[in-house]
């Protein structure tokens, strides 16, 4: 059910989104462009947007070297006044309150729209100003490193904690592969780690539907399927960055990110993997420590969830003993208590606040495991498109990804919290929830730790 993309011009264009899932859907209407070269091309794609002619060019040093410098002499060749925001750090650029200030300290009056150039960090922080002030945006993407082009969410970090924030989406991206394939390869890592971690977001998300009866969207399903098999089929193409294998990825990460849009949120592209992903970046920044690249940190923690479902499709599920599961069930002091400790003084206590569902009573914990065991063969069934972690860890290997937290700065005692706990991050339902409320989390985090 996915859709069918096709282009004109080096414009891709969509097919309308018929969809009568019952799930309210956003219309996307932005311009999508890719293709070689087509940088010089920015002034006519922006004047079929009349956004207005003062633009404001967010970019950090590198993405100003890689293509910002070239997009402003671009603009202000087609007759546009622009005015630059250099965000210069000495380490990696975070989306942080810092970085918001400097971007509205430089949003002067009269400015028309803004103009994000670079990938992650500067285009969510670039969304959400945009969002907050009421300004269009364009994005001129510089690395196939993330899913968050076509996004209506920021993540941003508030007081060291990862928050996801409504944000809008650009009118206009662009996307020059000539830029994109010379990024660092680390970046290519990045954006495959986060399309490889669909899997897991839509594994859960499943279940999620059939145990919660979650809304849940057949076509933002489809998408999310139709992204990971673009790559899939490009890895050579991919691991070599080819224009072809370049152009695929980033197909793949607009359709992941076109369901953000759809819906207004992250359920069908994140889940447990990318709390995992969270939760080491916080814990490294408290520490005053480099965390690993998002999407990297996604795709090794998707490594770690796909043995979780593993030994969730073997197990029968036919012998829980409810009683011992209530008998056994932690106090929700003793709860917060362990969620205060993982996460810290800082962030632990704003976990908590953000999550006030999270803790659950008896009444609720017995029907979701009656629900597991009552429909267990169709949760099977529909989670066969899963593959194994061994199926995984070949195709990481093959690209030259890192498959251990240790690869990415994570040592086995911050695994171990994050396998026990990133669960608790948000009240999305995941399989480590499933495994958690049936009181069998502690010894399966073992046995996924001696994999």
């Amino acid at each position: 059910m996915g859709l069918t993309i096709s282009y004109k011009d080096n414009q891709l264009i969509l097919p309308e989104i018929n969809c009568c899932c019952g799930v309210e859907h956003q219309r996307p209407d932005l311009d999508v462009y890719i293709g070689e070269g087509i940088l010089a091309g920015i002034v006519d794609y922006l004047g079929k947007r009349k956004l207005g002619k003062k633009a404001l060019v967010i970019a950090d040093e590198n993405t100003y070297r890689v293509a910002g410098e070239e997009t402003i002499r671009l603009l202000r060749a087609g007759g546009f006044t622009v005015t630059l925001c250099l965000l210069e750090r000495e380490e990696e650029l975070e989306p942080d309150e810092a970085a918001l200030g400097e971007i509205l300290l430089a949003l002067e009056q009269g400015i028309d729209f803004l103009v994000a150039v670079g990938s992650g960090s500067i285009n969510d922080l670039t969304r959400y100003v945009a969002f907050h002030t009421g300004r269009p945006f364009v994005s001129v993407a510089t690395a196939a490193s993330m899913d968050g082009y076509t996004s209506v969410v920021a993540p941003l970090l508030a007081r060291g904690l990862k928050v996801n924030k409504p944000a809008t989406y650009p009118q206009v991206l662009i996307c020059d592969l000539e830029i994109i394939k010379n990024a660092p390869y680390p970046m290519v890592i990045s954006g495959f780690g986060d399309i490889i971690g669909k899997y897991i977001a839509k594994a859960d998300w499943i279940l999620g539907r059939i145990i919660n009866q979650e809304a849940y969207c057949p076509v933002a399903a489809a998408l999310i399927s139709q992204a990971v098999e673009k790559c899939l089929q490009q890895l050579d193409g991919i691991k070599n960055r080819t224009p072809e294998g370049i152009k695929r990825m980033m197909e793949a990460l607009i359709l992941s990110g076109l369901t953000i849009l759809m819906l207004g949120h992250t359920r069908p592209v994140a889940s447990i993997e990318h709390n995992m992903a969270h939760y080491w970046e916080m814990i490294k920044l408290s520490r005053g420590e480099k965390a690993p690249r998002h999407g990297t940190a996604v795709g090794v923690a998707t490594l770690y969830a796909a043995r979780f479902y593993a030994l969730f499709l073997a197990e029968e599920w036919k012998t829980l003993d409810l009683e011992r599961i209530r008998q056994a069930r932690p106090a929700k002091t003793v709860w917060e208590k362990a969620v205060l400790d993982a996460y810290g003084e800082k962030i632990g206590p704003l976990i908590l606040r953000d999550n006030p569902g999270e803790y659950l009573d008896w009444p609720e914990q017995e029907r979701r495991l009656q629900a597991l065991c009552r429909d267990l063969r169709l949760i099977k069934e529909e989670l066969a498109f899963l593959p194994g972690p061994e199926k995984l860890e070949e195709v990481f290997r093959e690209l030259g990804a890192p498959t251990t937290a240790a690869e990415v700065g994570i040592d086995k005692d911050t695994l171990r919290k994050s396998l026990l706990y990133a669960k608790d991050y948000r009240e999305r339902y995941t399989v480590f929830k499933t495994v958690n409320e049936a009181g069998k989390l502690e010894e399966w985090v073992e046995r996924v730790l001696h994999w």
